[in-house]
């Protein structure tokens, strides 16, 4: 008799005595099937992801470090995905889509600063027994993170060369630094929907830095001059601004974190550690949509 093909990949093991008698517990009697593989462990991979947690140092403050920064790599990866997915929308002109996907990403920014929650719970003593475990690792070495940043209009080519030791990540990034971010469909957007957004500034290099433009600030005064007849318009400006916003705390977050683990020193990797991370706190995604505040 031929075996089925999910037989095959999970072969059922029969109960033991002693196993059966414990699910009939748990069940108050009531018979069930035996079990072949967990369906829901099938599809998160558990076995997988649960096995990558592996500290280097017997310290009891590591794993929260450890397991807290793959969670942050997986977030960053969601926003990512929701970024991406909002700026094709945004390009196919639904922007009511593109909105409902900002839903979403708010949510993910908003996990992504609580986890500076758990890490800050770390003393100086207990980061200092591990750091020296990462070595010249930082989270500027993060490819997802650099993802993120570009999808956003953050772009720096030289933050692709850290990633030259890693052909198919380092591809990527290349790929991702040439491609529209999610401000420059909104541009896109407004152009088409006949505001005074330049040319150059619709169709560009666009692995270049994002340059604010004061025209582009005016045809954003328009939007907000007359919000009920440019409804989607402002309500996508918004929208932009929350993401700026949600991203501005968690650099917040990340730097107050830094700075209550390690003061004034120099941060892994090569970085000046506080100071660098203040200049980046600096840095305002869709500068025009924060000029713009000034004249209304």
């Amino acid at each position: 008799m031929e075996k089925s093909a999910s037989h095959d990949r999970c072969p059922v093991r029969p109960l033991s005595e002693e196993e059966r008698e414990e699910r009939a517990r748990l069940t108050n009697g009531e018979p069930v099937a035996d079990f072949g593989a967990n369906p829901f462990v099938s599809y998160l991979a558990d076995d997988i992801l649960l096995s990558l947690q592996n500290p280097r140092t017997k310290e009891f403050s590591e794993p929260a470090f450890l397991i807290m920064s793959q969670v942050v790599e997986l977030l960053f990866k969601l926003a990512h995905t929701e970024a991406r997915q909002a700026r094709d929308l945004l390009d196919l002109d639904d922007v009511a889509g593109a909105l409902w996907v900002f839903r979403r990403l708010s949510r993910v920014q908003n996990v992504l600063t609580d986890t500076w929650e758990v890490l800050s719970s770390l003393s100086p003593v207990e980061y200092g027994a591990f750091r020296d475990q990462l070595g010249e690792g930082s989270g500027l070495q993060s490819s997802m993170y650099r993802h993120l940043e570009f999808i956003l209009g953050n772009k720096n080519e030289a933050m692709v060369t850290p990633h030259r030791g890693d052909p198919a990540v380092h591809r990527e990034l290349r790929r991702a630094l040439g491609e529209p971010s999610l401000y420059d469909a909104a541009l896109r957007l407004l152009r088409r929907r006949g505001f005074p957004v330049p040319q150059d500034c619709a169709e560009r290099d666009w692995a270049l830095p994002y340059e604010e433009r004061q025209e582009v600030a005016d045809a954003w005064q328009l939007v907000y001059q007359d919000p009920d007849r440019h409804l989607e318009l402002h309500q996508l400006a918004e929208a932009l601004v929350d993401i700026a916003y949600d991203f501005g705390r968690w650099r917040a977050a990340h730097l107050l974190t830094v700075e209550r683990l390690l003061g004034s020193k120099a941060g892994t990797g090569g970085t000046s550690g506080v100071r660098w991370l203040r200049r980046v706190a600096e840095h305002r995604f869709f500068p025009e949509l924060w000029l713009v505040r000034s004249g209304i």
